[in-house]
């Protein structure tokens, strides 16, 4: 399910609260009876919370499987609908109206065929996951390594089962278009190593902890040499076979979007619905973005001017050629990009009152997953298991990969974008399923837009190249919601997508290639940015409104964190109480 990170696992629905308890008591003992299925059908989420009951395990992808997970939502959902929200206290029903929102959209979604049989996109899926296993799993004890060991036994079983559901997709007709898919079948030749030993699968091994003996390290070793030529590399190998076989023959061709397939249009829809956590139209999205592309392109014209070119389009052009800003070598770019986040970091505690403690890195893509890949993003990290948030860089095609959107790169995917937002949540005093198993892409994502805002207020773009970087990357976002309605509900081709995103941003045509593939093959997630970034500046305005010169942007900004990622109408009516409150100091 999208917005729980597990749905269920198996638990006795049968044991619901006696008929005497409160409903506060019912709610509670509900959400803990879904916390620990969540664990239960999530190792890797288990793990990242420091709990052992999914060592060794990665989880179970069959359809089977699926059918279960929805059929123990929707018996949860009974429970939770049996439960009178109002009688609970506040902060319980914030929680109730968050749970309730994300069992509900994950029933919905496992109606959708497309849902059940369309497990990969063109940026990767459990095999590209399954990828990062050396870099997110605790690696101190002889525990950590015999689990770390177990998922690279494990993971032949989870492939086979991403296989059959793709070949039922390719029965079906519910393969992804061909155009975008070009560059998979290198990213998996990237993942297939002829020597264990020169993967990333074997790093690990590369110095023994004091806490394991050298036998039980031997032993260690022996297993994970065993898995890794044995079941990991052959499996890598089964599916390179299936996808260039069996699937990329029967791509979809004709339009790319998910409309064209069987009930498409009512599973886009659905997701537009979902992702944004409103009930906004396809039609209205794409509306809302012409609106704003107007309103941005307008604001360009005026940099343009401010920098001595009579159009806007002969600065982006400027942007997108004059060598001046562009690297040439990887580790210069990187510590660019590194040095500018320090220097971000030094702006945190004047906007926020609540700093986590957890920090991050500034890295590199991992260079199987880097190529066609995006020019950046934030893993999520983990006090329990040593690991920092990794605001990830990409270092390859820096030809295509300007030094001007950088600041507004960096605000977004580490601080005060993603790595604030996420480890906040992860360490704020709530109930775990809340901290750890909830996401809402118009929340997450829109902070992170919103974000890129308070690189104004911290006077980043002190050029008119950073400012042209910035409103080009408000712009990328306003163009999704008209490139994205456009392919999935209005029979766009590729290429107008590409045409539009590369008139109305500054996006170098690599990435605008880049971004468009992920639109086609992921619909309806890249909507919800500007959704909930301006939710969020909706909100800003409004309590800066009600409250003048009261008004406490620290205080803002850690009222808009506090509940974690929630629906955006849960935000509305937090913020207003928030402010009702502020008034009556």
């Amino acid at each position: 399910m999208k917005h729980l990170f597990a749905a269920a696992a198996a638990l006795s629905l049968a044991a619901a609260a006696p008929a005497w308890a409160t409903p506060e008591e019912d709610y509670t003992e509900l959400r803990e009876d879904i916390w620990q299925a969540a664990l239960d059908s999530s190792p890797t989420l288990a793990t990242s919370v420091g709990d052992r009951r999914g060592d060794g395990r990665l989880g179970d992808m069959s359809l089977a499987e699926f059918d279960r997970q929805a059929a123990e939502s929707r018996a949860f959902l009974a429970r939770l609908e049996a439960i009178d929200a109002e009688a609970l206290p506040e902060n319980l029903q914030v929680d109730y109206a968050i749970l309730h929102r994300s069992l509900a959209d994950g029933i919905e979604d496992a109606a959708f065929d497309q849902s059940r049989y369309i497990v990969f996109t063109n940026r990767g899926g459990w095999f590209s996951f399954f990828s990062s296993l050396p870099y997110r799993s605790p690696l101190f004890t002889r525990a950590d390594y015999e689990s770390y060991v177990g998922r690279l036994e494990a993971f032949a079983d989870v492939n086979t089962q991403g296989i059959a559901r793709s070949r039922e997709a390719v029965a079906r007709g519910l393969t992804q278009p061909c155009e975008p898919m070009q560059g998979l079948q290198a990213q998996l030749d990237r993942q297939i190593y002829d020597d264990y030993r020169e993967s990333p699968f074997w790093r690990p091994f590369a110095e023994k902890p004091g806490t394991i003996s050298d036998a039980d390290w031997t032993a260690l070793e022996q297993r994970a040499a065993a898995a890794l030529e044995g079941s990991v590399f052959p499996a890598y190998r089964a599916f390179r076979t299936f996808y260039v076989e069996d699937y990329l023959p029967n791509c979809r061709d004709g339009a790319p979007g998910i409309g064209s397939t069987p009930g498409g249009q009512d599973y886009y829809a659905y997701r537009v619905r979902s992702y944004t956590t409103t009930a906004m139209t396809p039609d209205e999205v794409h509306e809302l973005g012409l609106s704003e592309v107007a309103r941005i392109r307008a604001e360009m014209e005026q940099v343009a001017a401010g920098a001595g070119y009579d159009t806007r389009e002969g600065f982006i052009d400027h942007l997108r050629t004059d060598p001046q800003y562009y690297m040439t070598d990887a580790d210069d770019y990187m510590r660019y990009a590194q040095a500018l986040a320090k220097e971000i970091d030094g702006w945190m505690p004047k906007l926020f009152g609540k700093l986590p403690r957890q920090p991050y890195t500034v890295l590199p893509i991992p260079a199987a997953q880097a190529p066609g890949n995006t020019t950046a993003y934030y893993e999520r990290g983990s006090l329990e298991t040593g690991q920092p948030g990794i605001y990830r860089v990409n270092t390859t095609e820096l030809d295509q990969r300007p030094l001007w959107e950088l600041p507004a790169l960096g605000v977004h995917e580490a601080v005060p974008g993603h790595h604030h937002q996420i480890a906040l949540q992860q360490e704020l005093d709530m109930h775990p399923l809340r901290a750890n198993g909830t996401f809402f892409t118009a929340f997450v994502e829109g902070w992170g837009l919103y974000s890129e805002r308070l690189g104004i207020e911290m006077g980043l773009y002190d050029t008119p190249a950073k400012q042209m970087g910035r409103l080009s990357y408000e712009m990328w976002r306003a163009t999704r919601l008209v490139v994205d309605t456009g392919l999935h509900a209005k029979g766009w081709s590729k290429q107008q997508a590409v045409d539009y995103m590369l008139d109305n941003t500054a996006l170098t045509p690599g990435n605008v290639d880049a971004e468009v593939n992920r639109y086609i093959t992921n619909p309806g997630q890249a909507v919800a940015y500007k959704i909930g970034e301006l939710k969020i500046r909706k909100l800003r305005e409004r309590a800066e409104q009600a409250l003048g010169s009261e008004f406490d942007l620290r205080a803002f900004h850690d009222a808009v964190l506090e509940n974690g990622a929630v629906p955006l109408d849960v935000l509305e009516a937090h913020i207003d109480r928030w402010i009702a409150g502020r008034k009556e100091r």
